[in-house]
């Protein structure tokens, strides 16, 4: 009888191992609540530092929706023009 119910405990160990593992939710994992700030951006990507940002300085749905944002097509986006900015649409989950 002994035997049975250390067979049980390894196997309800092992499926909440299991279970853990496969739908588990990563610990270290970024969670951003809101868009960063136009400041935060300029930390992040302005390569050069002059205050603004070009195409070739930024990455991700900025640099998709580039001409978008950049409305008076001089190949920048100043703080004004991101504020302006439309908002990226949220992508859908399956």
């Amino acid at each position: 009888m002994k035997s049975n119910g250390f067979k049980t405990a390894v196997v309800v160990f092992g499926i909440m191992m299991i279970s853990n593992i496969s739908f588990g939710q990563p610990q270290d994992r970024k969670e951003r609540k809101e868009p960063p700030t136009f400041s935060e951006l300029l930390k992040e990507m302005d390569k050069n530092e002059d205050g603004k940002l070009s195409k070739s300085e930024l990455k991700g749905p900025l640099k998709e929706d580039f001409a978008k944002v950049d409305t008076d097509e001089d190949g920048f986006i100043t703080e004004e023009e991101f504020k302006k900015a439309p908002k990226p649409q949220r992508r859908k989950r399956n």
